[in-house]
């Protein structure tokens, strides 16, 4: 059994140190990932780049196969996945029996046969709620969803789900009710106080900073 170090000695909750040693934590076991490594992510969120078609598509289906699964089950289907769309394209006959979720998978073909078109039209807007408005329009993009693939594809915006909506809770200390089907402008308030704090700590953009939060919780670093 492996005996995790004692984490945080010393180490204020929601100081830039704490921050770091969840950081540290997360690499030296070998979590610092979503889709992408933390590196990659936190270098398309300080230096913005414009997808391809492919990559676009490859982002948009990985945030809809991760709904639901873990992250290391989710990755490796999105690899199967995304190595046969390559090489056939989108067979749906072919794809359900690599993952067999039919409305998934008929969002996963959408996709990409509309890669060209969606990929155009949602660089061709300039304000995020824009591009927010518009990943929601995608197959199977829901709204916490449409954070989470907009913060893949660069945009430096978190993802508002369950487990940062508890931290932002715990960080303002008031017990407000969650309901993770539809975001309370309360803690959506809390849970942008809580990374404004943590990003004049840390000097980080918000969305690195979201990630790392996510994946500490996840993994338990942080107990709520």
């Amino acid at each position: 059994m492996q005996v995790l170090p004692a984490l945080f000695m010393g180490c204020i909750m929601f100081s830039g140190a704490w921050f770091f040693d969840l950081e540290k934590n997360l690499r030296a076991r070998g979590l610092d990932s979503d889709n992408q490594s933390f590196d990659e992510i936190l270098q398309n969120l300080q230096s913005y780049k414009i997808c391809l078609p492919d990559e676009f598509a490859s982002h948009c289906i990985y945030v809809i196969l991760a709904g639901g699964f873990s992250q290391i089950t989710a990755k490796k289907i999105h690899k199967k996945i995304m190595g046969f769309l390559l090489e056939y394209g989108a067979d749906f006959d072919v794809l359900i029996q690599i993952f067999n979720n039919k409305n998934k998978i008929n969002a996963v073909c959408k996709i990409w046969e509309n890669r060209h078109n969606f990929c155009h039209d949602y660089y061709a807007l300039n304000a995020l709620d824009e591009k927010l408005k518009y990943l929601q329009k995608l197959p199977h993009i829901g709204k916490i969803t449409a954070n989470h693939l907009a913060r893949n594809l660069g945009e430096n915006i978190v993802k508002y789900d369950v487990w940062i909506q508890r931290l932002g809770v715990k960080y303002i200390g008031e017990n407000l009710e969650i309901d993770n089907s539809k975001l309370n402008p309360e803690i959506k308030q809390a849970c942008d106080k809580m990374f404004a704090h943590l990003a004049q700590e840390t000097g980080l953009p918000i969305g690195y900073i979201d990630v790392v939060l996510w994946r500490s919780l996840q993994q338990g670093l942080i107990k709520l």
